[in-house]
């Protein structure tokens, strides 16, 4: 299989080399099997392993320069070392250079596969991080740190002041608002960007076995249970761990997450001995938690331990400054994974993509430019916002559309004609000045230029039109 795990064994002793290669074989594993550290350094190149395991006493170069070796060649493969002996400085040494778990012989078959365990998924997770060190300054600039919303700039604010440091941040917004970057950017901003960050999605499972996901279980704690296995916090421990949708979480199980949050520390399902862990959590809701409180359905104590730093991400509606620049981003990201070269929007796909509400923020938006390189036609957005029957521009700094302007400024002894007048004028001039923005992408230098008053003048129209402001 292109896809099978290659374990490299590394043993003098023949009799526990054919042993390991036919429990690791068992296991579902492709095997190699060598005497001694040159020959395994000779042979890297062919054997390109996933994991391998070390033998501490070996002839030739002994077990802790091979791994010093084998760390430098390929410091992402985890390496398990055994050993006879187990003398502490020994231990000490191998974790210093980098070998992800140290087993005594004789070993149980289970202690084997749990190392192994440990160290694929650690190994996963050391992946997703690279991965998202390459793409995450990307989203975190389209999704974050576009356009001038006075609510976007408190996010960024609050995100640069609390990254680097391990406080608790509960991230609260509607449903596809960017929660989860909001995370990573935490995330990747903070001194644990080297470590695992690791998501659990808490309406994804019920509470049994989000409980077993989260924390882990001993052998024989229940039917099925036939090994151990570690949690998702174990797999995070010394780095971050992200609970979306915890206001989903059963009650029982939030006093279990509590004790992480006070302690620092957990039991697996079945087990006797506490589990220490050093991780930091970042929470997420779109629920309002202080109603989930009242009604019982949140414990309060843990609302208070989460609520120590809140981010509050507005909807797509209250920012729609960034809606071209995220119409590009989504539009280039899809030409490029589905092949295709759909233009740049017109200013009126544009124009009605901004007149739209969005109940479904980022991630409608997203989905909706998706479908339309997919398709390749950009008028689909417009046939489908015309379907959804996409309600009236209304003035976002007034709360009036042109039509109901009448009936407000109306009076028992009939209508103020200078006040519906002036009030008209600057709900038919910010729809001018927005819909210029919208053709420029928002470049005010040129907007102003095009409709022929000074940049200055055009930033207080703006902030006086609640279409965007500058510190």
């Amino acid at each position: 299989m292109a896809d099978q795990i290659r374990v490299l064994v590394i043993d003098d002793d023949p009799g526990v080399r054919d042993y390991l290669e036919a429990l690791v074989s068992r296991q579902g594993y492709q095997v190699f099997a060598v005497a001694d550290g040159e020959q395994a350094l000779r042979t890297l190149e062919d054997t390109r392993p996933d994991l391998v395991t070390l033998d501490v006493v070996l002839p030739g170069i002994d077990g802790l320069e091979t791994l010093r070796q084998l760390k430098h060649r390929l410091p992402e493969v985890p390496v398990v070392m055994l050993s006879g002996h187990g003398q502490a400085r020994t231990i000490v040494e191998a974790m210093r250079l980098g070998a992800s778990d140290f087993l005594r012989k004789p070993f149980e078959v289970e202690e084997l596969e749990l190392a192994f365990q440990k160290a694929l998924e650690k190994r996963a997770l050391k992946l997703e991080v690279e991965e998202l060190r390459g793409r995450v300054r990307t989203e975190t600039e389209m999704l974050l740190l576009c356009g001038d919303n006075r609510k976007m700039i408190a996010v960024r604010e609050i995100i640069e002041q609390v990254a680097d440091t391990d406080i608790t941040v509960l991230i609260r917004g509607e449903s596809g608002t960017g929660k989860e970057v909001v995370a990573r950017t935490v995330f990747q901003l903070s001194g644990r960007r080297d470590r695992p960050f690791v998501k659990v999605n808490c309406a994804a499972l019920p509470s049994e076995l989000l409980e077993s996901e989260l924390f882990g279980f001993e052998k024989g704690a229940f039917t099925g249970a036939q090994k151990r296995k570690l949690g998702k916090f174990e797999f995070a421990n010394h780095g971050t761990i992200f609970l979306d949708e915890i206001s989903e979480m059963h009650p029982s199980l939030q006093a279990k997450l509590l004790q992480v949050l006070q302690d620092g520390e957990f039991s697996r399902l079945g087990g006797e001995n506490d589990v220490r862990v050093d991780t930091r959590i970042i929470a997420a809701t779109n629920r309002n938690l202080e109603e989930a409180v009242k009604e019982g359905s949140f414990r309060e104590d843990l609302f208070y331990r989460l609520n120590v730093v809140t981010i509050q991400l507005p909807p797509l509606r209250e920012r729609k400054d960034a809606i071209p620049l995220l119409v590009d981003f989504f539009l280039q990201k899809y030409n490029e994974q589905y092949r295709k070269a759909l233009a740049p929007f017109s200013p009126e796909t544009i124009g009605s993509l901004m007149e739209y509400h969005w109940p479904g923020n980022v991630r409608e938006l997203e989905n909706m430019v998706k479908r339309m390189v997919v398709l390749g036609n950009e008028r689909v957005a417009v046939q489908e916002l015309a379907q959804k029957g996409a309600p009236p521009t209304r003035d976002s700094s007034h709360g009036l559309d042109l039509d109901s302007l009448g009936t407000e400024l109306a009076s028992g002894n009939g209508f103020d004609l200078k006040a519906i007048s002036k009030r008209a004028a600057q709900i038919a001039e910010k729809r001018v000045i927005e819909r210029v923005l919208q053709q420029t992408r928002w470049n005010r230098k040129e907007a102003a230029e095009r409709l022929q008053i000074s940049y200055k003048a055009l930033l207080y129209k703006m902030k006086d039109a609640g279409l965007g402001e500058r510190d």
